[in-house]
């Protein structure tokens, strides 16, 4: 059975620091990337990267603040998301791509989607 599961997630006050993780199981996924989306608004990429982890993306919103990384022999992924502000509230899904190995910001580039998992930032 194909699994995508967000973990890490959380109410953290503005300025704080968070680490989610996505653990994947069931097949081999290349490209993968975390988004989010916040209440009214549509999903948007937060942070992509490449199945060797060598290229990376950010929205502009999240630059210098959020690094993803991945590691491949234990079928994870992660978000390290530091000096959060109230706007970085949003559920954060875990996406993985069966099809292509390069860095992809793209929802329809993604296949697989975990559940996601709840961040607040308090003000």
């Amino acid at each position: 059975q194909v699994q995508l599961v967000e973990s890490g997630g959380g109410l953290v006050q503005a300025g704080g620091s968070l680490r989610l993780s996505c653990a994947s199981s069931g097949r081999t996924f290349y490209a993968m990337g975390w988004f989010r989306q916040a209440p009214g608004k549509e999903r948007e990429i937060a942070a992509a990267i490449s199945w060797s982890g060598a290229d990376t993306d950010y929205a502009d919103s999240v630059k210098g603040r959020f690094t993803i990384s991945r590691d491949n022999a234990k079928n994870s992924m992660y978000l390290e998301m530091n000096s959060l502000k109230p706007e970085d509230t949003a559920v954060y899904y875990c996406a993985a791509s069966s099809r292509t190995t390069y860095v992809r910001r793209a929802i329809p580039d993604y296949d697989y989607w975990g559940q996601g998992t709840q961040v607040t930032v308090s003000s």
